[in-house]
């Protein structure tokens, strides 16, 4: 059950983009800290993600336009709390780590925090995935000078200020566009280190979890960087 004692203005929403994560929901659910509201963005699942979501208390949007970037944009949408985090809904990031990201921004020490993904087991970031990663860590530090290593899914800024980034990309180049906009308008950007977990049985990534997954990402994000 999603408990949120003490919701008020000053405490985040939490944005999940979903399609597909009906064995982990109720898991990412229940790792909310008091006070954070979910805001489960559905995508399109097919398994009964959007009800499981709702019976847990969580508020769920409905994102018809397929692509990663739309759900997490719907998301942001439906927010009304100044400060917004992202996190995956596939149990791999333990959502009671989500003041990391959000303390910095709510006492106005930081706009932009990513969570740095820091694996805790075999199986959690394959090899792929963390070579993907790293070489566009490598060109979007060339791109902003930012001495980033991650482009890691939990993180945390306020709303309106992301609201007014214009982000366009709805497809999976939504985090990096994120992140090279805010750059561009000098916001002052950090990066917190993060638990990175093997997902929930039964579940797998629509990035890292396959070669093509992560072949789409990365042409994505390459598309942001060349523009």
């Amino acid at each position: 059950m999603v408990v949120q004692r003490g919701y008020g203005p000053g405490v985040p929403d939490v944005v999940l983009p979903c399609l597909d994560e009906a064995g982990a929901l109720p898991w990412v659910l229940s790792r909310l800290p008091d006070g954070y509201r979910a805001i489960v963005a559905d995508n399109g699942s097919t398994d009964g993600s959007p009800q499981i979501a709702a019976d847990a208390g969580a508020l769920v949007v409905h994102v018809p336009e397929r692509g990663f970037g739309a759900a997490a944009h719907g998301g942001l949408d439906a927010a009304t709390a100044d400060v917004v985090c992202f996190c995956d809904a596939d149990g791999s990031m333990d959502p009671a780590q989500l003041p990391r990201v959000a303390d910095p921004v709510l006492a106005g020490e930081a706009d932009l925090v990513l969570g740095r993904r820091r694996p805790t087991g075999r199986g959690a970031w394959p090899l792929h995935a963390r070579v993907a990663n790293t070489a566009l860590a490598v060109l979007l530090r060339r791109r902003t000078g930012l001495a980033l290593h991650d482009l890691g899914p939990m993180r945390a800024a306020r709303r309106e200020a992301l609201l007014g980034l214009d982000l366009g990309d709805r497809r999976f180049g939504y985090p990096l566009e994120m992140v090279t906009r805010a750059s561009d308008a000098g916001w002052r950007i950090r990066e917190v280190d993060v638990d990175y977990a093997p997902r929930a049985e039964g579940t797998r990534s629509k990035v890292t979890g396959t070669l093509l997954g992560t072949y789409r990402a990365v042409r994505d994000m390459r598309r942001v960087l060349a523009r």
